[in-house]
Parts: structure tokens; C-alpha cells; sequence
């Protein structure tokens, strides 16, 4: 599993205009199987997600990884936006087994992991079981800093932007994790990649 972070150089994930374009070229580095996500990415563009659904086709699915998203509260509800993007060959909603109930009609498939909170070493195991080989994870932080307590993270890599965003909380809290560097370049108007081994 790869945790793919684009983050200002004091550590924040908003309040500065990431490099997308770098960001996702370099993503396509892993040709992952998986791209796992958290619900609170996916509701940071929901308005975003509306607005796409009006211009795609309904229903459009594309050739690239299943999106996998973590909403153990229930509280997505674009899951036909998301697909329409046709970005993924699929979407799969990740849930607990006290996740709040879905509408009936409910299309998206389902993947229930855990009890109250959602199961990620479980839901790792079923995707490897099912043939994911490659997970990238693509978050605002809180997932990978969980994923990484839990020391299901193999590689960290951080698109570090030349910026001081001084506000909000930090990418990840956690502390203690030790990491091998693999590697760095430095792009254009500063932007540093840098990736990391998991010890």
C-alpha cells in the first residue's frame, strides 16, 4: 500500500493550490488495483461531484482501479456522481457493520468490514482476496495517519509545496513511524516529491 499525500511545507493539506496535474501524473507511478479513499475527501467535493454529474454520462465507467471509500457514518450520498466520472472501473462503499442504513434502492456495492468503525486490515485482506495487489491511498491525511498506526502502510510519498499555510491542523498525527527515504526530486517552482519505505 502506497499513501500519496500533496501537503505545504509546514504539513497542511488545504489552504494552498496543489500541483493536480503532478500530483495525479505522478499517481500513475503504481497502476494501483485500489484507490482507497475517506468519505471526508469525496464530501470535500461534493459540490464538485453535482456539477460533474450534469455534464457525464450516467453510469460511465472507465478502465482504471476500483475506488474504494471509507464511510463508516453513512453520510455520502454522490456515489452515482462518483461513478459517473468514469475515473474507475467501480466504486465500493466500505462500511461497519452499525454504519447507518442505506436507501433500499441503493446501487452502490458494499463491502461491510468491522463493527463500528470499519475494518481496514479486513478490508485490505477481502481486496487481496478478490486480486488487488496495488492500493494507493488518497487522502486528506486522517485515513493515512490511521493507516499507518495500524502499519498497513508500505510507502509514503509527499508532493511538498514551496508554501507556509499556517492554519489547520497537520496531515498526520502520528508518531513514532520510521521511514527509509527512497528518493526525491525537486520540480519546477519548488515543488519537492519525495517518497519514503515504511520500516
Amino acid at each position: 500500500m502506497v499513501a500519496q499525500v500533496a501537503v505545504s511545507l509546514d504539513g497542511r493539506t488545504a489552504g494552498f493550490d496543489a500541483d493536480l496535474a503532478r500530483y495525479y501524473a505522478m499517481a500513475t507511478l503504481w497502476q494501483e488495483d485500489v484507490t482507497l479513499v475517506g468519505a471526508d475527501t469525496i464530501l470535500a467535493q461534493e459540490s464538485m461531484l453535482r456539477a460533474a454529474q450534469r455534464s457525464a454520462e450516467s453510469g460511465a465507467r472507465g478502465a482504471g482501479p476500483l475506488l474504494a471509500v471509507v464511510d463508516g457514518r453513512g453520510r455520502i450520498r454522490e456515489w452515482d456522481a462518483l461513478r459517473a466520472l468514469g475515473h474507475w472501473s467501480d466504486v465500493l462503499a466500505l462500511y461497519a457493520d452499525q454504519t447507518p442504513a442505506r436507501p433500499p434502492d441503493a446501487t452502490t456495492r458494499e463491502l461491510v468490514a468491522g463493527y463500528e468503525q470499519v475494518d481496514l486490515e479486513e478490508v485490505l485482506d477481502r481486496l487481496g482476496e478478490r486480486g488487488a495487489r496495488v492500493v494507493r491511498v488518497e487522502s486528506g491525511g486522517e485515513l493515512i495517519a490511521v493507516l499507518l498506526e495500524l502499519g498497513l502502510v508500505d510507502e509514503l510519498a509527499l508532493l511538498v509545496h514551496p508554501v507556509i499555510v499556517g492554519a489547520g491542523q497537520p496531515w498526520c498525527g502520528t508518531t513514532g513511524v520510521r521511514l527509509e527515504h527512497a528518493g526525491t526530486e525537486v520540480f519546477a517552482g519548488g515543488v519537492v516529491w519525495s517518497r519514503y519505505c515504511v520500516s
